[in-house]
């Protein structure tokens, strides 16, 4: 089933469409016969450069030692992002009608991110 068939065109004219019809058929009709001058220049190109077989393994392994090293230093980073994080919030005047905000807050966006992943994929 192609694309066409599973999305039929809006029942209303549309003038975008119309237009570029319009181009396609100009420019069709503006067609320079080259005598294959283009697939002998294409022909003739050299070919890109390939990549060396030991290149991927290589940056798998220097991958690997990446993470490794992010794992190995996460645990303290993450201690000290959620003490200065409670050291924030600790130090923040705290009230009734601000935690109700903040929990309004984040229902709204927890509500709003649940319609988005929801929705349907057209």
């Amino acid at each position: 089933m192609t694309s066409i068939e599973r999305h039929p065109p809006p029942d209303r004219h549309d003038w975008l469409d119309a237009i570029l019809a319009a181009d396609a058929h100009a420019t069709q009709s503006a067609y320079v016969a080259d005598d294959g001058f283009t697939a002998r220049v294409v022909a003739a190109l050299p070919l890109a450069p390939q990549r060396p077989a030991w290149r991927a393994p290589i940056v798998g392994a220097m991958w690997a030692v990446a993470a490794v090293g992010l794992a190995v230093a996460a645990p303290g980073t993450m201690l000290d992002a959620v003490r200065e994080a409670y050291r924030f919030v600790a130090s923040q005047p705290m009230s009734l009608t601000s935690l109700a905000g903040a929990a309004a807050a984040l229902l709204a966006l927890t509500g709003a991110a649940a319609v988005y992943g929801l929705r349907d994929g057209d």
